[in-house]
């Protein structure tokens, strides 16, 4: 019952931490504020962001089934508090080390916060229950996998890397494919649908903010885009089942 508890007040701190973020806002400047100050092609449009909506929904329905199970006897084993509380914890820190412009410690926290999510994801496999569980990990872990490589690029832009002689556009499109060859491989492993369609939706909306100004940028973005969608239709292999620790 601690666990749970635990789990829930991480939640709760999160929660509360990112509404003060844009409420107060923080150090007098909004998230998406301090996000629009450069002009960063891996940066996604706007409406992309709703997408932590969807994950704080789903981790609170996540919480709330450990309740219920909770009546039954069934607990989260101590692996996956540990790492949820943490992926909180970081996500705490790196929300002010963004406001107060501690850009190169926002990229270590979150690194720390991407870290704990791939700890958490682990702790689940592929049976049905394992995979409904792990559902609100996955869509979390996705989005930061993506926002991990716009942190990084936009503290490179910020201290004016020279890009060793390549331009930002071509910087952009091999981060791309990365993140391409990184959804396709959990995919491949994990058999994670969920996962790949949040990239699919970053790389959509990267598409949408540059549009006609940025074509190079574009068009990778939304042909990497079709081969996820490809990935997601023509993979079919089944992860190894491991036993399962709730």
């Amino acid at each position: 019952m601690i666990r749970i508890l635990l789990m829930t007040i991480a939640f709760i701190a999160v929660i509360t931490m990112n509404a003060l973020a844009n409420i107060l806002p923080i150090n007098g400047q909004a998230t998406g504020e301090i996000s629009n100050r450069l002009p960063v092609l891996f940066t996604p449009a706007g409406y992309a962001f709703s997408i932590w909506s969807v994950i704080y929904i789903l981790l609170a329905v996540w919480i709330v089934g450990f309740w219920l199970r909770s009546k039954k006897g069934v607990y989260p084993s101590a692996q996956v508090t540990l790492f949820f509380v943490l992926s909180a914890l970081f996500n705490i820190v790196w929300l002010l080390c963004w406001h107060y412009e501690y850009f190169i410690w926002s990229i270590a926290a979150m690194l720390a916060y991407l870290l704990s999510l791939i700890a958490l994801y682990l702790q689940y496999n592929n049976f049905e229950r394992g995979f409904t569980e792990r559902l609100p990990i996955s869509v979390n872990l996705g989005w930061i996998s993506v926002a991990t490589i716009a942190n990084i690029s936009y503290v490179l832009t910020y201290y004016s890397w020279s890009g060793w002689g390549l331009s930002d556009q071509l910087w952009t499109v091999i981060m791309l494919t990365v993140a391409t060859a990184l959804a396709l491989h959990i995919r491949f492993h994990y058999s994670d649908v969920p996962l790949t369609l949040v990239f699919i939706w970053a790389f959509v909306a990267i598409a949408a903010k540059h549009g006609m100004d940025e074509m190079l940028v574009s068009t990778a973005a939304l042909f990497l885009s079709g081969v996820l969608v490809t990935g997601i239709l023509l993979i079919k292999k089944k992860p190894v089942q491991q036993n399962f620790t709730p």
